[in-house]
């Protein structure tokens, strides 16, 4: 959630840097906006006026009460100003409520640092690592190569409907492999806590970290039954979700800084209005994993945690021998809840092209106002904490790149050195 006291300070600025954006709906209603703070200053003034109103009249009452004297009118006129002061405290309650509920679905301001665009195509390379394997024979796609494999997209399909995939055997166990080779390399090599984290949240957590109210649509509901009352409650499209929210409502002291979380999880997408971009295979599913990083910093940390971070989900793909390239998003492209995002792309032969395998994100203070989390800062005072995400990796993902830039001409596929201890030693999946 953006902070308030800048809009009111310079609207102008914020709409300006909010139209970086370049959706095609505004994302404030301006003249509503206005209207609404012209009457909060309004309600304001005239609360300031009627209490010290109220204060001079009590003056008097007491004044007149050790004369003696009758109060009887003064009294009366108190009683009117109470009532007065009530009605305007209960409209203002109203009006901060609608400001509140107009904020929440107002994205974040981009960074001076992020390119503008006007979609995807404004995206900016920053540099590539390894180089796309040249083959002697014409590479398969990975759902060619992994249903031999255990790739089971029929039974998925069965038992969920589309986009849901059901792995079985070497597909299986090379999954479960990256997974756990993701953890041990951020846990062990770049110090985040391991987590385990539920899968099914709270409305309120979802609005702290920017999922709701703007992507319900594109959310998972649950609706918890055997009781009176049913809970609103969601599958996580993330971890960050559930790890991100663990400082939530908190006070944390300086020293705590930074707080380094991960965990793997799968994440659930509803994903509306997407029907037929990339449905074939694995690329885009209702049901897939994730090892997910956040960090909660110092607001002057952010940006170099940012960078750290990126080199975080880097280390992945240069152990896995994988080709990749890392863009910044240009603020048409931007998350919803983003101040400066970095996309890492992998290379897949099958497709001739990069495409994103993670994405880590600075949110600055916008998560934790939402989430009301704060840190004690050198001058003794409250102040937000930043909130940064990250992907290290997404493994289905990981799984066909594997699957594509490892594979032999003759459709077995040989396991990356550092995944080998995972998987019992084997060297090569055969169909």
């Amino acid at each position: 959630m953006l902070d308030i006291t800048m809009l009111r300070r310079d609207l102008d600025g914020v709409v300006e840097r909010l139209n970086r954006r370049k959706d095609p709906q505004p994302f404030l209603d301006v003249e509503r906006f206005s209207a609404l703070e012209v009457e909060r200053k309004a309600i304001q003034t005239r609360t300031e006026e009627l209490q010290a109103q109220r204060n001079s009249l009590s003056k008097q009452i007491g004044q007149l009460k050790s004369k003696g004297g009758d109060t009887s009118a003064l009294m009366a006129e108190v009683s009117g100003i109470g009532d007065a002061l009530k009605n305007s405290a209960e409209r203002l309650e109203v009006i901060q409520g609608e400001l509140n509920a107009m904020l929440m679905s107002v994205p974040n301001l981009p960074h001076d640092s992020v390119p503008v665009g006007i979609d995807e195509t404004g995206n900016v390379e920053v540099r590539r690592g390894g180089q796309p394997r040249v083959f002697d024979f014409k590479p398969k796609d990975h759902v060619d190569l992994g249903g031999p494999l255990g790739l089971d997209l029929e039974t998925g399909a069965r038992l969920s409907g589309a986009r849901f995939t059901f792995l079985r055997g070497p597909a299986a166990q090379l999954h479960r492999a990256l997974a756990q080779f993701m953890l041990d390399v951020q846990t062990r090599e770049h110090g985040y806590t391991e987590c385990y984290t539920p899968y099914i949240v709270n409305r309120e957590v979802l609005e702290g970290t920017g999922q709701l109210p703007k992507f319900k649509d594109d959310m998972f509901w649950v609706l918890r039954g055997g009781s009176e009352e049913q809970a609103e409650q969601y599958l996580i499209s993330t971890s960050e979700i559930s790890l991100t929210n663990t400082v939530r409502e908190q006070l944390l002291a300086a020293e705590q800084l930074p707080i380094r979380l991960t965990a793997h999880s799968p994440c659930f997408r509803s994903e509306a209005g997407s029907a037929g971009r990339d449905t074939r295979g694995m690329i885009r599913q209702h049901q897939f994993d994730k090892v997910e990083m956040v960090q909660v910093v110092h607001p002057d940390k952010s940006y170099e945690v940012l960078e750290e971070m990126v080199g975080h989900a880097e280390a992945i793909l240069r152990k896995l021998e994988l080709p990749y390239r890392v863009v910044t998003l240009c603020s048409a492209d931007l998350g919803f809840g983003s101040t400066k995002t970095y996309d890492l792309e992998v290379w897949l032969p099958a497709q001739d092209a990069y495409r994103e395998i993670s994405s880590c994100s600075n949110c600055e203070a916008f998560q934790a106002r939402r989430m009301h989390t704060r840190f004690k800062n050198a001058q003794g005072k409250n102040e937000l904490v930043h909130t940064l995400n990250g992907s290290g990796l997404a493994v289905g993902r990981t799984l066909v790149a594997v699957l594509e830039n490892c594979q032999q001409a003759d459709g077995s596929v040989e396991v990356p050195k550092v995944l080998r201890p995972y998987m019992g030693g084997v060297t090569v999946l055969k169909p």
